[in-house]
């Protein structure tokens, strides 16, 4: 099936250049976007959504369909797959897998397939009739053979924005999302351990670890070619280092101004490598002897990795920075440093609106599916002291299935003592919710300033993201990548200073590791989760570059009313840059947002101390911002008044959380 998947693949490439994408090629009546700054500007006026992270099934526990198809239905499906704007990007192994999981479904007239508000589970294309799609009962068009709907379903859990149903009888093929992800993930993680296998048998490689080969993995890129392609040429310094993926390399020399065959490279084997790596030129010629695929390094992102001459004797597996001393904890998990005596529910008073329409009603601080969180203060525990106390509703994450997540929340919190990182005091429980008191940062939202004055300058920009470095500095030493970062989820303290807050979707990881959960923000994805290759540390940068371009910008670099034209921005990966940023400005949201996660600044061989070298930070001491010694140039942005004149009001609706007793919440 994979060389059919090929030769379709070449025949439907060139009928996509020639003619581009068919109109409307999402299903649901999506208007083309335009692609000026002027319209995009408008694109962030509202939160963004968040991806909730959802567990992957055990490959053991996962039931693949084993319906049987022919070869035009297989050409159909990878027809459909390839003519879809988000489908199209992923590569012939991952079509090859995905064709496999889809399975028969028929509906019967005027049977409605999805309905507009629910939860999508599934990805559908049509084999067989015709369907009727409205949003808010408007007709918006009619779908039929070929057509791909509810892709987005096929990535993480969201509600369908039409409703679908059968004009007369239809057959689709129909294929869950816990399908697709298992297999995705399954189908990444075998690859990468192939690629760390053939690197463990390369010469030049030898030596070196897990950790540092699944490092330069993550640096190199695949790339392939068709038969008779020169891929390396012997007239010229070479710049690259190739490992055969696929195919055979024929190598010839020239002698006496003519060609010698010496030999046939396979699967495996490498080449070019002493031209990077010693700056020599090459002698030799390799072409492709048939269809090649190999994957190849720069010797420019080679060194930015290490200097081949330090590569038997470098330890890539310690830490990048120095990893900050253990907090003390009591048993109870409370950090008691400070602290006289325990913190208990009871002493927690809701703190209310003084004026205005919400007057005499408790102060919400934020709100979302998981519950609210509410401004209290401490009673006689500490008279004047306010807290940000986060109520979670135990039957939402038993529902979402997020215990595990928001047990990691709680226990990186715990251990988290670091002056940019919101402080957990202590955690309780009752029979509808679990409680996080978490302290109160006075200076509000960053989005909401942002909000405020349309965009940041540079000087403010360069403050808050380097009070991020320090978080992800101390996160990442520890073993924790943050994974949610943007502007919603950063607070300011009285003084300006910028505080991590929301560790819902915080992950604990050892270096050379991976985890496959989708989850993240739309806007700030980074393309390894978009592929389902798999992800680490490096996904904090590329949110970082993201986060820098947002506040100077007021907008994302990659955004749209539609997820599925975001993403495709996402992997296309160009950024356009508006004339008034600085060059220093544009550098590092470059070096920051590099496709490979392992091209990024700060997850080359310098780590976060690379990042914090780049010149876009030359005014910024990073001695005297750790010790809290600068004048924040963002406190002018706080307004003075009551304890939560920073914050937007909310118009809550007062409802109780359901009760919930299967004991996940034993530890709070």
């Amino acid at each position: 099936m994979e060389q059919q998947l090929r030769e379709l693949r070449k025949q439907l490439e060139k009928q996509y250049l020639k003619n581009g994408p068919p109109v409307d090629q999402q299903g649901f009546g999506h208007a083309p976007e335009s692609s000026t700054i002027e319209e995009a500007d408008t694109a962030r006026k509202t939160r963004s959504c968040q991806i909730v992270p959802e567990p992957l099934l055990n490959s053991t526990d996962l039931q693949v369909p084993k319906t049987p198809k022919s070869n035009s239905e297989i050409r159909q499906i990878i027809k459909a797959i390839h003519v879809n704007d988000f489908l199209r990007r992923l590569d012939e192994l991952q079509v090859s897998a995905m064709v496999a999981c889809f399975r028969s479904v028929d509906y019967g007239p005027r049977e409605t397939v999805i309905s507009e508000g629910s939860v999508g589970t599934s990805m559908y294309i049509v084999a067989e009739g015709e369907l009727l799609v409205t949003q808010c009962r408007r007709h918006q068009r009619t779908l039929s053979t070929g057509d791909v709907f509810g892709e987005l379903a096929i990535l993480y859990n969201c509600k369908r924005t039409a409703t679908v149903k059968a004009i007369g009888q239809v057959k689709l093929w129909e294929i869950h999302r816990q399908t697709f992800r298992t297999i995705m993930a399954k189908n990444s993680r075998q690859r990468r351990q192939d690629t760390l296998r053939l690197l463990k048998e390369t010469r030049a490689l030898k030596g070196l670890s897990d950790t540092q080969l699944s490092r330069i993995i993550d640096s190199m890129e695949e790339c392939k070619f068709l038969p008779g392609d020169v891929i390396a040429r012997d007239d010229g310094k070479g710049t690259a280092f190739y490992i055969i993926l696929r195919g055979e390399v024929q190598v010839t020399q020239r002698e006496n101004a003519k060609e010698e065959l010496t030999g046939i490279l396979s699967v495996g084997d490498y080449f070019g490598e002493l031209s990077p790596l010693l700056n020599t030129s090459r002698t030799t010629t390799h072409r492709a002897v048939g269809e090649v695929t190999c994957i190849t390094m720069t010797k420019e992102d080679f060194e930015d990795m290490y200097p081949f001459d330090a590569v038997e004797s470098c330890d890539m597996d310690s830490p990048t920075n120095d990893v900050l001393p253990p907090m003390r904890r009591s048993s109870s998990g409370l950090i008691t440093d400070c602290l006289s005596k325990p913190l208990r529910l009871k002493d927690l008073e809701p703190v209310l609106y003084q004026e205005g329409k919400h007057a005499g009603m408790p102060v919400t601080l934020g709100a979302g599916g998981y519950g609210r969180v509410e401004l209290v203060t401490c009673g006689t525990w500490r008279p004047g002291t306010f807290l940000a106390l986060k109520k979670i509703s135990k039957e939402h994450v038993i529902r979402t299935r997020q215990q595990e997540h928001v047990r990691t929340e709680r226990r990186v919190l715990q251990r988290s003592r670091s002056p940019f990182i919101v402080r957990l005091f202590q955690t309780f429980k009752d029979s509808r919710y679990v409680y996080l008191a978490l302290e109160f940062c006075e200076g509000g939202e960053l989005w909401t300033k942002l909000r405020e004055v349309k965009r940041f300058h540079e000087e403010a920009t360069v403050f808050c993201c380097a009070c991020v470095v320090e978080a992800l500095d101390y996160l990442h030493a520890n073993g924790v990548i943050y994974r949610d970062l943007k502007p919603e989820n950063l607070m300011m303290d009285q003084h300006g200073y910028v505080k991590l807050v929301d560790f819902g979707f915080v992950k604990e990881l050892r270096k050379g590791e991976k985890t496959y959960t989708f989850c993240g923000t739309p806007e700030y994805l980074a393309p390894e989760i978009l592929h389902n290759e798999g992800h680490d540390f490096a996904v904090d940068f590329w949110m970082l570059g993201i986060l820098a371009f947002e506040m100077m910008v007021g907008r994302p670099p990659f955004c749209s009313s539609d997820p599925r034209t975001i993403y495709g921005k996402i992997l296309d990966g160009v950024i356009t840059f508006p004339s008034f940023l600085s060059e220093a400005s544009c550098s590092i949201i470059t070096k920051l947002c590099r496709p490979r996660p392992g091209q990024r600044l700060g997850n080359t061989k310098n780590g976060i101390r690379g990042l914090k070298k780049h010149r876009w930070f030359n005014k910024l001491n990073w001695k005297k911002l750790s010790a809290r010694q600068l004048e924040a140039p963002t406190v002018s942005l706080i307004k003075q008044g009551p304890p939560y004149v920073n914050f937007r009001r909310y118009s809550i609706v007062q409802c109780t959380a359901e009760e919930e007793f299967s004991g996940w919440d034993e530890d709070f």
